[in-house]
């Protein structure tokens, strides 16, 4: 391992340049507007994976864009490894709270400053580097394959059907991913749950058109804060979500459970200070990781309706709308929270406005054991760098196509993230630390070695 080390050094400045280059590129699936610049990202990363050794690497068209495949079998009795990324990444609007333009990479402290730094762009990189370091030291233990998408942070609806379309190819025994974080440079760790997610868009329709609000507003509905009451409706006084049936499928912890997590190392103070707040905010009851980790919530992603431009214009708008976000814990069921929230949030609304929900994409909860070879592996990988074993823990956000990879593929996966909490993910000024992407790559290496040697 001292050659692929000192490899990596020697490179340094290559591995950087060309993670620039990538994040350059405006992946943005969410916007049309992007979708050559879409195929570019995935012509780049294909471009690459070649040049780091990887055989039989393809774009496979979806019904949206393209998955890049790519593998390098070097015995089939040998475990094989698939890694899991994804290239697309979040709108960057507002653009005036960046501090440098979004998609021209800034270095400033020791961090890169651009969106898909963190997410996924460089996490995913990472995989791509340490794969290539492997290859030109002859230090590769065992199969690795590739399936990097391009619609992550729209849903992932076509990964689903490549995946029941593509077992075979697809085959492996464990799936690694780097799209998480750790508590902090000093503090590794890695996540064995994420929240589940049920994402909607609703809009409330008042009159058939704009309306004066001098003439008509005190006797026509207004959509707007119709809206409004209606969502603030959906919690209770101790911030319970309202909703009938909602928690009956939650998991509660048990005391011992909850103890355990509470070992994690968390500053309060600290976390405010970085968010700027004087207090938090959540269900009465759990502590504040306890709510990010291991409790469902609810929460408003966007608003809008009427005028907003510059000046006023005294309108009482015929429609408003918002997009809600439900994140999701064991065992609660994506399909089910849709149906719920369909339910109480239509017989909520008065008879004087119209409502339609249209759910958007959602995503199952998943738990990973902490027994397993491949966690033991991540574990002693991460223990080797850091020089301390990581701390296992539960992660807020969501990654959907965790639990489609065990039922599609019949495989688990390890979160082996290298992100921090002040990274930004889908803010202004998107951050990922050079000590962290160089760490990726160093210690992914001693992944690969130690799952092959824990297989034998």
């Amino acid at each position: 391992m001292e050659n692929l080390a000192k490899y990596i050094q020697e490179n340094k400045q290559r591995f950087l340049d060309e993670l620039f280059e990538l994040l350059r590129i405006p992946s943005i699936s969410a916007d049309p507007a992007y979708s050559k610049e879409m195929i570019r990202t995935a012509e780049y990363i294909k471009t690459q994976l070649e040049a780091a050794g990887a055989d039989n690497v393809e774009i496979c068209e979806t019904g949206g864009y393209p998955i890049v495949y790519g593998e390098k079998i070097i015995d089939p009795s040998l475990p094989t490894i698939l890694v899991y990324g994804h290239y697309d990444v979040q709108p960057a609007v507002p653009l005036e709270l960046w501090t440098t333009p979004p998609f021209e990479p800034t270095i400033r402290n020791e961090r890169i400053y651009a969106r898909g730094a963190c997410d996924d762009k460089g996490q995913m990189y990472m995989h791509v580097k340490a794969f290539e370091a492997m290859m030109k030291n002859n230090s590769l233990p065992c199969n690795v394959k590739f399936m990097i998408e391009g619609e992550e942070e729209v849903g992932s609806s076509n990964l689903g059907p490549f995946c029941i379309n593509n077992k075979e190819k697809l085959k492996a025994d464990v799936v690694l991913i780097s799209d998480t974080s750790m508590i902090a440079n000093d503090i590794p760790s890695i996540d064995v749950g994420l929240r589940g997610l049920s994402y909607v868009e609703v809009e409330v329709t008042g009159p058939n058109r704009d309306l004066h609000s001098g003439v008509y507003g005190g006797a026509v509905a207004n959509p707007i804060n119709i809206l409004a009451k209606m969502i603030a409706s959906m919690h209770d006084e101790n911030n319970r979500i309202t909703i009938p049936g909602f928690y009956d499928d939650v998991v509660e912890l048990s005391a011992d459970e909850r103890n355990e997590m509470a070992k994690a190392p968390f500053d309060l103070e600290e976390y405010k200070k970085d968010l700027g707040i004087d207090d938090v905010w959540g269900e009465k009851g759990y502590s504040t990781i306890e709510r990010t980790g291991i409790r469902p919530t609810l929460d408003v992603n966007g608003i809008w309706g009427g005028y907003t431009g510059e000046g006023s214009k005294t309108v009482l708008p015929s429609k408003a709308y918002a997009k809600i976000s439900m994140r999701l814990v064991p065992n609660q069921s994506s399909e089910k929270i849709t149906k719920l929230f369909t339910e109480y949030f239509t017989s909520i609304a008065p008879p004087s406005v119209k409502v339609v929900v249209k759910p958007h994409h959602g995503g199952e909860p998943v738990v990973t054991p902490t027994d397993s070879l491949e966690f033991k592996a991540a574990s002693m990988a991460m223990e080797k760098t850091f020089g301390k074993k990581p701390i296992p823990t539960r992660g807020g956000g969501s990654i959907p196509i965790v639990a489609l990879f065990e039922k599609v593929l019949g495989v688990k996966t390890v979160l082996m993230g290298f992100g921090l909490d002040i990274d930004a993910l889908h803010s202004p000024n998107e951050s990922y630390g050079i000590f962290n992407y160089f760490k990726g790559i160093e210690t992914i290496p001693y992944f690969y070695k130690y799952y092959a040697e824990l297989k034998k």
